[in-house]
């Protein structure tokens, strides 16, 4: 997980339209895309509108000159923590439906119903197209310029702080979590390794454990004091400088939106 985190960032330097697209065009159009996939009414129709919409992120992707392998790959990361609360859908019935029919009979008399695994792949769907536009903006975007775009977008420094805080001793402790692996490496200790005491293990990983909590608190009373020092206080702001939407982020931005509202109607009033 901390080697794909310095991934992410890898990527995100390149240098392609969507790379070099305004980090607010591209926060806002995928806050629509979540906004319209979720927002819209269950029903099957919302198969055929995903697949609209995935459309669209594929064209984006394309024109990120990035791999496909990179996008599987995230998504196989993140798909254990939503594959498996749509998977219980099939197992209950919903208030989306009145009348249920089962196609399975499991032991311990569970059913599996006809409408609820319908229900289960519309949120199948919506849980693909939402992702994928995350992974689409996280693969194309710095953190600090997601950060910059949502203050310039209206966010309140009291959240803008934490956040750039966060983002920029993320990394510091990721190198810390390095180099204690290295030393654990240099002196041949492995936690899966069978032929060792398991309390042995286990022990050994709580003090590593512990001394990364410690570290992590000695980084952060240093960082507080230098900010201090640095005159930070309950009125410090952080500059930004202004920076204009050009021309063709405005209109890519507003054909998008176009594109989204018009391709919603047309699937749910085409009969």
């Amino acid at each position: 997980m901390i080697d794909d985190l310095y991934l992410i960032e890898k990527h995100a330097y390149r240098s392609s339209i969507v790379h070099l697209m305004d980090a607010r065009v591209k926060l806002l159009i995928v806050l629509a895309f979540i906004v319209a996939i979720v927002a819209v009414p269950y029903s099957v129709r919302v198969i055929e509108l995903g697949a609209i919409f995935f459309a669209f992120f594929a064209g984006l992707w394309c024109c990120s000159r990035l791999s496909p392998l990179i996008y599987a790959r995230r998504l196989v990361l993140i798909l254990p923590f939503g594959i498996f609360l749509i998977l219980f859908q099939i197992f209950f019935k919903n208030r989306y439906y009145d009348i249920f029919h089962p196609i399975a009979t499991l032991p311990f008399g569970i059913e599996v119903y006809a409408e609820s695994a319908e229900f289960a792949s519309i949120l199948f769907v919506k849980f693909i197209v939402s992702v994928s536009f995350i992974i689409l903006i996280s693969s194309t975007t710095r953190m600090q310029d997601l950060l910059d775009a949502s203050r310039r977008l209206g966010l309140p420094q009291e959240f803008v702080l934490p956040l750039g805080m966060m983002i920029r001793y993320l990394f510091v402790f990721a190198e810390m979590i390095g180099k204690v692996r290295c030393a654990l490496d240099t002196r041949c200790f492995d936690p899966f390794d069978r032929h060792l005491p398991y309390r042995y293990r286990l022990r050994q990983v709580g003090y590593t454990i512990g001394m990364i909590f410690i570290r992590s608190y000695e980084q952060g009373e240093r960082t507080y004091t230098s900010m201090l020092c640095r005159g930070y206080g309950e009125n410090a702001r952080a500059h930004l400088v202004k920076k204009p939407l050009r021309p063709r982020e405005v209109s890519f931005f507003a054909g998008t939106l176009i594109f989204i509202a018009v391709a919603t109607a047309v699937v749910y009033l085409h009969p």
